[in-house]
This record gives structure tokens, sequence and C-alpha cells, in this order.
């Protein structure tokens, strides 16, 4: 089976695993874009060492194409561990992140994010190159 059958989607509104998109719809080709990454922006998702956010992937796929590059990769590798117990540590990563980047050509940005327990989830978002 492929691994697309394990990947979910869903409304971020409505499902706190889902990664969010938040860059603008139109830019400027070899214009500089701001791209913020983030899982549980509407609802919270928890950060301990138990149930966390490992990581979010950014690819973008020119439009006409089946090609994905993989953009960044953000990693969250502290969720409290210490040798005191689970979540008793000093520093907590948050699943949020930036990224910059520029494009010579429109296509469709796709996040990926991780969760320890409840495994990959994705989003889209089409941008525009003018």
């Amino acid at each position: 089976m492929a691994l697309s059958n394990y990947v979910k989607s869903a409304d971020f509104k409505n499902e706190k695993h889902v990664p969010v998109i938040t860059a603008p719809d139109t830019v400027k080709a070899g214009e500089k874009v701001r791209i913020e990454l983030e899982v549980g922006k509407d609802i919270a998702h928890p950060n301990t060492t138990e149930h966390h956010i490992s990581w979010i992937k950014l690819y973008y796929v020119e439009e006409g194409t089946t090609l994905p590059f993989e953009v960044a990769r953000l990693e969250f590798n502290v969720h409290g561990e210490a040798a005191a117990g689970a979540n008793e540590g000093p520093v907590f990563a948050e699943a949020a992140g930036v990224v910059v980047a520029s494009f010579k050509k429109s296509g469709k940005l796709i996040a990926a994010s991780y969760c320890n327990i409840h495994g990959l989830w994705e989003s889209e978002k089409d941008i525009v190159v003018q």
C-alpha cells in the first residue's frame, strides 16, 4: 500500500493535527516570500513528552508537474524531557516556524507534519507567481 494511504488531511479549524500554511496567494517572480508553518493554530495540539509534533516539512510542486521539491524541514526536538521525568524539563519546542523562499513559477505549497501518536498529516496552498 502507498504511503499516501496513511496521510490524513482535514480543515485546520476542526482538526488540531493539520499543518497550517500562511503565505500570500500571489507573489512576484524572484521575490522573497515569508511562509509561516504551524500545527495547532486554531485548536491547540498537546506538546508533551508523550504527545507532540516532531516535524513539519514544506514542499513545492510547480504547476503542471508532479515533482515535489522539499523546501524546508522544521524539527521540534524537545518536549519537556528531563532526568526528573516526563514533562519536567526546562524547555518545550513549539510546532511553528517561518521559511523564506522565492519562486519563478506558480505552483502548490504542501505542508506535512508528523504527530508521534496520530501519524502523518498534510495541507496544501496554491501560490500564483506573476
